[in-house]
């Protein structure tokens, strides 16, 4: 019989082969298996994934690998999600988390990751996806009644626009409704505290655990 830690070794290995066939194999041997796809996405499929972002800012991998691998994650992503909510539709949701990249930025393999994390975690996701207009983000918060805005940028080009995000919920009335948290390559605590950010997120990890620290 095949043990958890060899699973959890083949969805590593799926990602960094960027083989989508490999990844939905994995997940399905997982499910078949019983093991507890939240512990597989995060040990398995998201530690490759840090692994492959990692190498790629050292320029040992390229942006076609990094987008390979996110579409392998992705492809077992879809075979757990059932599973996943399955899980936590018999837990009440922790609360609602709006989620998107920045306009102007296309990267979305860091706000994939802790969206799925997060969803994992018992909060009701909200994913606008990339390259997400202000407005968006604003209007989505009110109109979902969100707990927290949070918005990815890769570049400095587009981390700017973070600013409106502080702006435009203010001007909406809704700032004091919401937490908003920051996160991306080039965000530091120090900018999000210079924008008035209440979180900053340096990974999917640390998203997590102020989130969950947020809500305890």
């Amino acid at each position: 019989m095949v043990t958890k830690e060899e699973i959890i070794a083949k969805a590593k290995e799926a990602i960094m082969e960027f083989d989508d066939e490999m990844a939905t194999e994995v997940a399905e041997e997982a499910l078949a298996a019983g093991i507890n796809p939240a512990e597989l996405i995060e040990e398995g499929f998201t530690a490759a994934m840090t692994d492959v972002g990692e190498r790629f800012g050292a320029g040992g991998l390229f942006l076609p690998h990094v987008i390979a691998a996110a579409d392998a994650m992705q492809a077992a992503i879809t075979i757990l999600t059932p599973e996943l909510e399955k899980t936590s539709a018999q837990t009440k949701s922790r609360g609602t988390i709006v989620i998107g990249t920045i306009e102007g930025d296309i990267h979305s393999i860091g706000k994939d990751i802790v969206a799925t994390m997060l969803k994992i975690a018992g909060f009701k996701i909200v994913d606008l996806g990339r390259d997400v207009p202000i407005k968006s983000y604003v209007e989505k918060a009110k109109e979902t009644k969100a707990d927290v805005v949070a918005s990815s940028a890769l570049m400095t080009t587009t981390m700017v626009s973070q600013i409106q995000i502080e702006e435009q919920l203010k001007e909406a009335g809704f700032r004091y409704n919401v937490k908003t948290m920051v996160g991306g390559a080039p965000v530091t605590q120090d900018w999000a505290k210079k924008i008035g950010a209440d979180i900053y997120a340096e990974n999917a990890g640390d998203a997590v655990n102020k989130i969950n620290a947020l809500f305890a």
